[in-house]
């Protein structure tokens, strides 16, 4: 016979007889089966407060009964879910969320700092000067062939700004010296643009000039720096002796925008009528290249 080990308890004795006033049956004659609870003790129920059943009573034979815990995962993911990247708790979600953060914040500015950096660390000037006396440098040759008499006076101005270069020329048109008032108008403007781009504001403004008035016309040419567009009006009668005339050259060259402008009212013309547009136009550009070339080698 083998001795029972010391951790096991003792079998105990199967009873004969049930106490009186009971139904319990009696034990078992095959004593493998002591270990089995008996089905005639009541089942525990657990104390207030306390989700576990109380122990069962003293005379309950065979191992507890296992009972879930309430809370299964109290703390961090629920079982089966893999364990999140950069360290088992908390502190390992922090240093992940802190590199992440870093990361992000460091392209957004290096986002930033690329498009928002101002475009005038490097002007495309094409060479061109803003003079202080621009009218120094503008050439009217050819616009002369109708207006011989030269203003002795012409008027000019000109700022200068680390965002913009600014030169304005303003000339009376008389075709003789016995003209009482000026029978025609000539402007010349020169800005260079030192901290942004003006190539999107220059196209919108000159293309859709005619959006502003009605009696203008819009052509785009060619030959003058990047783009230029010709401006026209002529709002006179058949006759020419009402209404008025107007021609206008814009030219953006890199960074540089300019304009030539001519304008008349036909009751300036005394005698004569004004000259036609179209030959105030070639006149404009011709007197246009020069200016510019002037601009440049000065």
């Amino acid at each position: 016979m083998q001795d029972r080990p010391e951790d096991v308890p003792a079998q105990p004795q199967a009873q004969t007889s049930p106490p009186p006033g009971s139904t319990a049956p009696p034990a078992p004659a095959n004593q493998s089966q002591a270990y089995h609870q008996p089905s005639a003790l009541p089942r525990p129920e657990p104390a207030p407060g306390n989700p576990y059943p109380a122990p069962g009573p003293a005379n309950s034979y065979g191992p507890p009964p296992t009972y879930a815990p309430a809370q299964p995962y109290g703390y961090g993911q629920p079982p089966g879910f893999p364990p999140p990247p950069g360290g088992k708790g908390t502190a390992g979600r922090a240093v992940l969320w802190a590199a992440v953060g870093a990361v992000v914040a460091s392209a957004l500015w290096a986002g930033g700092v690329f498009l928002l950096r101002p475009l005038g660390d490097d002007p495309d000037l094409a060479g061109y000067r803003a003079k202080a006396n621009l009218c120094s440098a503008v050439d009217y040759t050819a616009l002369r062939t109708e207006y011989t008499e030269q203003d002795s006076a012409p008027t000019h101005n000109a700022l200068k700004h680390k965002a913009i270069d600014e030169s304005y020329c303003s000339i009376s048109l008389k075709k003789s010296s016995s003209s009482s008032y000026s029978d025609a108008y000539l402007s010349v403007q020169v800005d260079l643009h030192k901290t942004t781009d003006p190539s999107a504001e220059f196209t919108a403004v000159w293309s859709e000039y005619s959006q502003r008035y009605d009696d203008y016309e819009v052509e785009k040419v060619s030959g003058f720096g990047d783009e230029a567009y010709l401006v026209t009006e002529d709002t006179t009668s058949g006759s020419g002796t009402s209404g008025s005339r107007a021609v206008i050259l814009a030219v953006r060259d890199g960074w540089m925008t300019y304009q030539m402008s001519w304008s008349v009212y036909t009751s300036s013309y005394e005698t004569t009528t004004p000259p036609e547009v179209g030959d105030v136009s070639r006149w404009v550009k011709t007197d246009t290249r020069s200016t510019l070339e002037n601009l440049r080698s000065d």
